[in-house]
């Protein structure tokens, strides 16, 4: 066990202040402290939430997002702030609670998402997906990490506040983040005032491990669409007519392959590179924190990060076409796939999308008839991460985890957070988060790791005690 996933209270604390700015050991020394205190109610709260299958995506379901929606706005109540509402603008339900600046200080803005992805195959998990277990040190289930773990986090530095930090406070928790956010600019719209803020902490993303904290910097966009394509207008005899007329499912098969080259690099045409973040991500890294099959190589060129930060990835996310268990000697007269595109920062989604586009329909083999549906589009974004607000965040994380935070890029997309600059581009935006590589979100045995979630949470903590010391140097 390093030195830095031994519990915070055995930790020596260390005096951060930013020039002219003198730390109050002691205080802050108390705030770690009672963040600890708070921890077992805060982990109680959300076994609770992650009880709640609030699966936005399953229309069977969304009865129970309202009810989370529900759970998430009393625990709010009753941490303190006076001001809660559920809202909703044509989609899943969102909570919005609110506790007043106090005279020049700073407002902040904590974001988190209370609806969770679907479970798959319960029977592939070892343990019910929704009933929150311990096992090494992990609690898992759906939702404990990504991100009911979020809103832990946001009540934990609250409450360890005793409900009165010094910086004006913001919860902002969604219901459909998992679907896309579809609603999310009709409610940032509807509410902006209320949502306005100086800092915006969003919740959602991932730690370079159990040990090193991450701050994003950069996040890829993202841009999909379904191509269809048709050879035939009824199916075929295979025994007749096969090695004279394209099947469409082997047309589909050749076009797909046409969107990498050999070394499984991107081959359309006209997709934006970035630069990414120089950090250290090995091969056998890669290998441990994905699981690859022994033998199966790394595609694409450059280094891990470029490719996982800093360049676009396709992915074939799948296939309509006849089952094996109805397959019949026939030759199929149509296909199709989903296909997802990440957009490097810097990049353009619909842009990207109408390349994609371009290749798809110019590809297709023996005359094919091509289709393309457009899907969601996304952007990419990167964040200037300098000034009083980053360095007071990069001295909470350092404190709160004895390890200076990484910087780094997120392969998948967050495209909310552009919603969010948008809205309000003054606004400094932090993307933290309680997951880690072995986390396993939108995958089968979820979890959270317990040590992040008390650094986690002791990280935010201390972030409002600091960002309440520089008041107008937030503040507008």
């Amino acid at each position: 066990m390093s030195a830095a996933d031994t519990p915070i209270k055995s930790r020596t604390l260390r005096t951060l202040a930013g020039p002219g700015q003198a730390t109050n050991v002691v205080a802050m020394s108390d705030l770690v402290q009672r963040v600890r205190d708070v921890l077992p109610s805060v982990r109680a709260d959300l076994e609770d939430l992650v009880r709640i299958q609030s699966v936005w995506a399953d229309p069977d379901r969304r009865p129970e997002v309202h009810r989370c929606a529900e759970a998430v706005s009393k625990l709010l109540s009753e941490a303190g702030f006076d001001d809660v509402t559920i809202v909703a603008e044509g989609g899943a339900p969102a909570v919005i609670a609110r506790h007043p600046a106090p005279e020049g200080a700073p407002t902040v803005l904590l974001y988190a998402h209370h609806d969770v992805q679907p479970e798959g195959d319960p029977t592939q998990w070892r343990s019910a997906p929704f009933e929150p277990t311990e096992r090494d040190g992990r609690l898992y289930g759906r939702g404990t990490a990504d991100d009911k773990a979020g809103i832990a986090t946001h009540l934990a530095a609250f409450r360890a506040h005793g409900g009165n930090p010094p910086v004006g406070v913001t919860v902002f928790v969604e219901g459909e983040e998992e679907s896309g956010s579809p609603s999310l600019s009709g409610l940032l719209a509807k509410h902006r005032d209320a949502l306005a803020a100086d800092v915006i902490v969003i919740a959602d993303s991932d730690n370079w491990s159990t040990a090193i904290p991450s701050l994003t910097v950069s996040l890829r966009g993202l841009a999909d669409c379904v191509v269809e394509v048709a050879t035939l207008d009824h199916g075929l005899h295979s025994g007749m007519w096969g090695g004279v007329v394209p099947d469409a499912l082997s047309v589909l098969v050749r076009l797909l392959a046409s969107l990498h080259d050999d070394d499984g690099d991107v081959a359309v045409e006209g997709l934006h590179v970035a630069d990414a973040p120089e950090v250290d991500y090995t091969p056998e890294r890669v290998r441990a924190d994905t699981g690859v099959l022994d033998g199966v190589h790394e595609i694409g060129s450059g280094s891990a990060t470029q490719r996982l930060w800093a360049k676009p990835a396709i992915t074939v996310i799948g296939i309509d076409t006849t089952p094996i268990a109805k397959a019949s000697n026939t030759l199929i007269p149509r296909a199709r796939a989903k296909i997802s595109m990440r957009v490097a920062p810097g990049g353009d989604a619909a842009e990207h999308l109408a390349a994609l586009t371009r290749h798809l329909e110019s590809h297709a083999p023996w005359g094919a008839q091509v289709t393309v549906t457009p899907g969601d589009l996304g952007e990419p974004y990167a964040i200037d991460a300098d000034g009083p607000v980053y360095d007071a965040a990069r001295s909470a994380f350092r404190q709160a985890w004895g390890h200076d935070a990484v910087d780094t890029g997120v392969g998948g997309s967050i495209p909310f957070i552009a919603e969010f600059a948008g809205t309000f581009p003054d606004a400094k935006i932090l993307v933290t988060g309680v997951e880690d590589p072995d986390t396993q979100a939108h995958s089968i045995n979820e979890s959270l790791h317990l040590g992040v979630l008390e650094r986690a949470a002791t990280a935010e903590a201390l972030l409002l005690a600091r960002l309440g010391e520089l008041h107008g140097q937030v503040a507008p």
